[in-house]
C-alpha cells in the first residue's frame, strides 16, 4: 500500500460532469492537498453507448475550469497507466480467470431472458420488487452448454457471516452475507461491472482512500468481499449525503438542468463561487460562509462531512456568485466578462482597459457575469436607443440648456475622469440654481438610453470623450 494517501474521482463520461460528480471530485481533491497526497483521475467508460470523446472531453473540461487538477489520469500518463477501463480490459480478465482457478468464482450460462423470468417468478410470488436473489444455478455446473456465452459470478461463502466496515462519514456499517448474492463481476464481452472493475483498478493503482456518494454504500460490501477472497487489504471509505434539487428530489440529469456543472459557467457563474457553493452541500467549517480555495486545502476533512442531503438553492448560489465578483480583483473578472460581450457582437479583447472599469462598476450589481455583460453592453456601442417615456420626462426644453453646457464644458476637459465629469456636473447646476438631479438625469438619459446607471462621472468616464460626445449631440439635436 501507498506511503502517501491515493485518492482517486472515477466519473463515468455519460453527457457532462455532474454538480455531485463534482462535488465528490472536490472532497477527494481537497484530501490529497491537505495531506499531501496524490489525486487521480480515473474513466470509467465501460458504458459503450453513452461514453463518448465528448462526453469524457466534458468531464476533463468540466475539472479544468473548476480548477480540480489531477496529478495522474488522462494527459498526465503515471505508472498506474492506462487511467480509461476499456484500455485494462486484459487485466480484468487475468483477475477474474484467477478467482474461478481458486473456486472464488464461476462461471454462470444463464441467459437475461431465464433470469428475468426467474425474477419475475419470485417478485409475484412475495409481492416485494427488488428482493430476487441469484439462486446459484450454475455454482457447481461442469459442462459448458453449447451456444451460450457466460459472464463470471462471484461465489459468495457458504455459511453465515457478515462484512463490516468504518466509513469515515457514517461510521460502522454491516451487513449479512445473507443479504448478498452471487453477483455478476465480468460480463461475457469482458466488460467488468461497476463493483468488480473498481476494486481491480483500486488496488493496482495503489487508492488508499475511496470517497463517494451515499448511493454505493450498498456497492461497498461486495466489493470488500472481493478484496477478502484475493487477500488485498482495502482502502478506507467515505460516503457523502446526497444533493437534491430545489423540488427536494435527488439531483438528476434529467429532471434539473442545474446538475450539469458547465451550464453555470454559460450562465455567467464564476468557478470559484461554484466550487464554494458545492463544498457547503455537505460539508462546513463553522458559520463561514465565503470559502477559498486555500482555506478548503487548509480546513478540508471528513469530520465536517454531513450526513443529511443538501439541498440546491439558486438564490444561495447567486448570492454567493455577487460576494465573489466583489472580491476577485477585477482583472480575473473582466478576463471572463470578455466572452460574453464577444457573444453579444462587442469587438473587445482581453486586456482593454475599459474591462476593469466596467468590473468596478457593476459588480456591485451584478449576480453574474452574464448580468454584468447584459449592464455594460451600450458602453461598448456607437450610439444608443432612448428609452422614449425617460426622454420625454428628462430631455425636454428646459433641461437642453442644461445639457448644452455640460457637452461644451466636458469637450474642454484635458482629463477624462470620473471625478473631473462628477464637478462639471456639479459646477452646471450650482451656476443654473439648480440640484444636481436636474443636470445629471437629462445627461444620464442622454448617455446611456434611460435612468439607471452607476454614478454619472463614472458613467461618462467609461463611455470615453468622443462616445459621450457623440450620444449628447445625438440628444441635443432632437426635436
Amino acid at each position: 500500500m501507498a506511503s502517501v494517501p491515493r485518492v482517486r474521482f472515477a466519473p463515468s463520461p455519460t453527457g457532462y460532469l455532474h454538480i455531485g460528480g463534482a462535488r465528490t471530485a472536490l472532497f477527494n481533491y481537497l484530501y490529497a492537498r491537505r495531506h499531501g497526497g496524490v489525486f487521480i483521475l480515473r474513466i470509467e467508460d465501460t458504458d459503450q453507448e453513452r461514453s463518448t470523446p465528448e462526453s469524457v472531453k466534458a468531464i476533463l473540461d468540466g475539472l479544468t475550469w473548476l480548477g480540480i487538477d489531477w496529478d495522474e489520469g488522462p494527459g498526465k500518463e503515471g505508472p498506474s497507466a492506462p487511467y480509461f477501463q476499456t484500455q485494462r480490459l486484459e487485466l480484468y480478465t487475468k483477475y477474474a480467470e484467477q478467482l474461478i482457478a481458486e473456486g472464488k468464482a464461476y462461471r454462470c450460462y444463464c441467459t437475461r431472458e431465464e433470469i428475468d423470468a426467474r425474477r419475475a417468478a419470485v417478485e409475484k410470488a412475495t409481492g416485494k420488487p427488488g428482493t430476487y436473489k441469484y439462486e446459484g444455478t450454475c455454482r457447481d455446473r461442469k459442462d459448458i452448454p453449447e451456444g451460450r456465452t457466460s459472464v463470471i459470478r462471484f461465489r459468495m461463502p457458504d455459511g453465515e457471516g457478515q462484512v463490516t466496515f468504518d466509513d469515515k462519514v457514517l461510521g460502522p456499517i454491516t451487513k449479512a452475507y445473507s443479504d448478498l448474492d452471487d453477483w455478476v463481476m465480468l460480463r461475457a464481452d469482458g466488460i467488468p461491472l461497476y463493483n468488480y472493475g473498481c476494486v481491480i483498478d483500486d488496488h493496482t493503482m495503489d487508492i488508499t482512500l475511496v470517497g463517494r456518494g451515499q448511493e454505493h454504500v450498498n456497492s461497498t460490501f461486495p466489493q470488500l468481499m472481493l478484496y477478502q477472497a484475493f487477500g488485498w487489504k482495502p482502502p478506507e471509505f467515505a460516503h457523502f449525503p446526497l444533493i437534491l434539487g430545489p423540488d427536494r428530489e435527488k439531483l438528476s440529469k434529467r429532471k434539473h438542468p442545474e446538475a450539469d456543472v458547465m451550464l453555470h459557467k454559460r450562465n455567467g457563474v464564476l468557478p470559484e463561487a461554484l466550487l464554494n457553493y458545492v463544498i457547503r452541500l455537505g460539508w462546513s467549517h463553522g458559520n463561514d460562509e465565503v470559502i477559498s480555495r486555500e482555506q478548503m486545502v487548509e480546513w478540508f476533512d471528513f469530520d465536517h462531512v454531513g450526513t443529511t442531503s443538501g439541498v440546491w438553492s439558486p438564490d444561495k448560489l447567486m448570492w454567493l456568485n455577487q460576494q465573489w465578483l466583489k472580491m476577485l480583483p477585477p482583472a480575473v473578472v473582466a478576463e471572463t466578462l470578455v466572452d460574453f460581450l464577444v457573444a453579444r457582437g462587442v469587438q473587445v479583447k482581453k486586456g482593454d482597459p475599459r474591462l476593469e472599469r466596467v468590473v468596478l462598476a457593476f459588480r456591485e450589481r451584478a449576480k453574474t457575469i452574464q448580468e454584468m455583460a447584459d449592464m455594460a453592453l451600450k458602453y461598448f456601442q456607437h450610439g444608443v436607443t432612448l428609452d422614449e417615456k425617460a426622454a420625454a420626462k428628462h430631455l425636454t426644453a428646459e433641461s437642453k440648456p442644461l445639457l448644452t453646457q455640460v457637452r461644451e464644458q466636458v469637450a474642454a476637459l484635458p482629463q477624462w475622469s470620473a471625478a473631473a465629469l462628477d464637478e462639471v456636473v456639479k459646477k452646471v447646476s450650482e451656476q443654473a440654481g439648480v440640484g444636481m438631479g436636474k443636470v445629471a438625469q437629462p445627461v444620464r438619459v442622454a448617455a446611456t438610453g434611460g435612468t439607471v446607471s452607476p454614478g454619472i462621472g463614472e458613467t461618462l468616464e467609461l463611455l470615453g470623450r468622443e462616445e459621450t460626445l457623440h450620444r449628447l449631440d445625438a440628444a441635443l439635436a432632437r426635436p
